[in-house]
């Protein structure tokens, strides 16, 4: 390994983790400590070779799990105490407005993003504990952190301004962040790729759509405009998350049924979005059911679907000519019938799907748009840790 990098990212009940090669993308190990603050954790460890190993752990957290992990490293291999690493990069989900492009983790560091856990409390306290951890762990190695919202920084104030009261956005940091920035980060640049155009001629849509679901408008390598907002609740349809609704709904809850403002935060994360449409919140079973008539499965397809078409549309309208639209995450690099038939109805845009390419195995990389389209429909596999160990390397001068 000519720049050995070992990404971390971690959430509140998981730690997934890479050993890469920051330069080569060569991945030489990977894995998943989940189930952690429960009775019984398991952690599965898949070396370069593709051997899988699989080790329960007792009664984990994270500071347990972070030495198990070590622990399969040295008796499956590639061990870590052999290996001189370029960096420990990490995923990191908000950086508010300070943080457009990776950074070397110091105490400053760890504190400014300790101060914006209020705008993201499910997930920065997590990337905290792991940069902890991994400091004390690795203390001669460079830390990097990686920030899902700084793609988007660079979007015009047109876009990531809300029409509030100037105060809220001033003293309370109210306006768009936007998310999933390390996927679109790697998606652009490989559909740029994929169209034999370099990408600061390339102008695309690009869905991200997993248990967690958003969209981006990109011009020349450029967030200017993004679904997700303040928080990762705002835009499509989600497994679990409401996604775009009227804001005054939560008061007229919160006076009409008497829901407490923290009753509504929590069902509006974590009980609605396709969970509360259908009951189910994993797109595999919703289709499961619908396809045994369940009307409230079909129902909850036909809205997932249309927001999906819908931000499609505004998006064509952000970028006025656009390359391709492009899937990606789970739901959106393996789902046929979701890119299909959310697409429906835009051939006068230049879009539509062709219907054998969509379903055909092929490379994961690949166009399923007929021959000749104006607009091409892409699928690019994700590949965040990839670009995570890419631009902890960039940033030390390494890549």
């Amino acid at each position: 390994m000519s720049a050995p990098v070992l990404v971390l990212n971690i959430g509140s009940s998981t730690v997934k983790y890479e050993l890469l090669d920051g330069r080569s993308g060569e991945r030489h190990a990977e894995g998943l400590a989940e189930r952690l603050g429960e009775g019984e954790g398991l952690l599965t460890h898949t070396a370069g070779d593709g051997a899988r190993s699989v080790k329960r752990l007792e009664r984990p957290d994270h500071e347990t799990a972070m030495a198990a992990i070590l622990d399969a490293f040295a008796e499956w291999g590639p061990d870590l105490s052999r290996i001189t690493l370029t960096a420990v990069g990490h995923r990191v989900v908000h950086g508010g407005s300070r943080f457009s492009a990776p950074v070397l983790i110091d105490d400053r560091v760890v504190k400014a993003i300790e101060e914006l856990v209020p705008l993201a409390p499910l997930h920065n306290p997590a990337n905290l504990v792991g940069i902890r951890i991994a400091r004390r762990i690795f203390p001669g190695v460079p830390q990097v952190a990686v920030f899902d919202t700084a793609f988007h920084q660079n979007m015009p104030p047109a876009a990531y301004t809300y029409a509030v009261p100037p105060d809220w956005i001033t003293e309370h940091g109210v306006r768009r962040y936007g998310f999933h920035g390390t996927s679109y980060a790697y998606v652009s640049r490989r559909a740029a790729h994929l169209l034999g155009r370099p990408p600061e001629s390339t102008r695309l849509i690009v869905f991200h759509l997993g248990n967690g679901a958003s969209a981006a408008a990109i011009d020349g390598g450029r967030s200017v405009d993004t679904s997700m907002g303040m928080t990762p609740l705002e835009g499509l349809v989600m497994g679990t998350r409401s996604g775009d609704l009227d804001p005054a709904i939560p008061a007229y809850l919160c006076r009409s049924a008497g829901l407490t403002p923290e009753a509504v935060d929590r069902a509006l994360s974590r009980e609605s979005g396709l969970l509360g449409l259908a009951g189910a919140g994993d797109m595999r079973e919703v289709r499961r059911r619908a396809a045994q008539g369940d009307p409230a499965a079909v129902l909850a397809l036909e809205v997932y679907r249309h927001r999906i078409r819908k931000y499609a549309g505004a998006y064509f309208a952000v970028l006025g000519r656009v390359d391709a639209i492009v899937f990606t995450g789970g739901v959106g690099e393996n789902d046929a019938d979701t890119r299909e038939k959310s697409l429906a109805g835009l051939e006068r845009l230049g879009v539509a799907v062709d219907p054998e390419r969509n379903r055909a195995p092929g490379p994961a990389e690949r166009e399923i748009s007929p021959a000749g389209a104006e607009t091409a429909v892409l699928v690019v596999p994700t590949d965040e840790e990839r670009e995570i160990a890419l631009q902890a390397c960039e940033l030390l001068g390494s890549g």
